[in-house]
């Protein structure tokens, strides 16, 4: 089982969405294992699992609406507007488009999506999860570190994706995201990884952000899986606060994120969750 805390800062404990409003599916209409992020008729286990054409069928629209989700937010995103309307909003957006948002009491996790400075979404659709996140930008002043930290972080998650192809092994996907994040003398944070996702939640294989290219697992076709790395402006230390959910960085230096879920094709790779709408990062439109 990944070591994979989903969430980055606590949005509080209050879940008001145990009740939510009357045009909203109601929580309690969902089955608790499927809330909890585990699949009816599968448990976690540390295989690793291999898919079938029908498995990328059900995956291509849960990331899509993944990836929409975060598209539906950008214009709401705005100095002022709270984490807890954020996730009002994008709760009732899954909830309105026939999905479960997975993280809402996933480990006992009060909310719908996670937020930090970065931004994370995971739909249930049909079964299958869609795993992605993004960062923003808030205002217009946002300092010239802060942008260079996220253009870099997204550019060394698509140089990991890159890699993918069948043969290779896992660690050469943290091998090429190591080394463009330190060749900018940025650093990667060692304590969260990507991870197996499917019909479960978190799954194996545990995707490290870092490593070297003959480390970890064979990579096939047909398997699933998250690449995240967290990128840090000072050292990779983080820890986690006495809440149980918050993540910083332990000299408090800027943090940034980005996500896709991926399937290893014959030819290479697909992204399940890449924006419809072209928003791939800040700033945008």
């Amino acid at each position: 089982m990944p070591r994979h805390n989903p969430m980055r800062i606590a949005l509080g404990r209050l879940n008001p969405y145990l009740q939510v409003e009357q045009n909203m599916r109601t929580t309690t209409d969902i089955q608790p294992h499927v809330m909890m992020g585990l699949a009816p008729l599968e448990a976690r286990d540390s295989r690793i699992k291999i898919h079938g054409p029908e498995a990328f069928e059900g995956m291509r629209p849960a990331g899509i609406l993944a990836a929409e989700t975060l598209d539906f937010i950008i214009p709401h995103v705005r100095p002022g507007i709270t984490t807890g309307e954020l996730d009002r909003l994008c709760h009732g957006f899954i909830v309105d488009h026939g999905a479960i948002p997975a993280p809402l009491n996933y480990r006992g996790f009060p909310k719908s999506i996670c937020t930090s400075i970065n931004h994370v979404v995971t739909v249930i659709l049909d079964g299958w999860h869609g795993d992605t996140s993004r960062m923003f930008f808030v205002g217009e002043r946002v300092p010239v570190k802060a942008r260079r930290l996220v253009d870099v972080t997204y550019e060394a998650m698509m140089r990991g994706i890159a890699v993918v192809q069948p043969g290779i092994r896992v660690g050469a996907i943290g091998d090429a995201i190591q080394r463009y994040a330190e060749g900018h003398r940025f650093s990667v944070v060692r304590d969260f990884c990507g991870h197996g996702v499917g019909r479960v939640f978190h799954d194996a294989p545990s995707i490290l952000h870092y490593g070297h290219p003959d480390e970890g697992p064979v990579l096939r076709e047909g398997m699933f899986f998250t690449v995240e790395p967290m990128i840090n402006a000072g050292r990779w230390e983080v820890k986690i606060l006495s809440d149980g959910w918050t993540a910083v960085t332990k000299d408090r230096s800027l943090s940034a994120q980005f996500e896709h879920t991926i399937g290893v094709t014959a030819a290479g790779y697909e992204i399940f969750t890449i924006s419809p709408a072209g928003l791939h990062r800040p700033p945008y439109p």
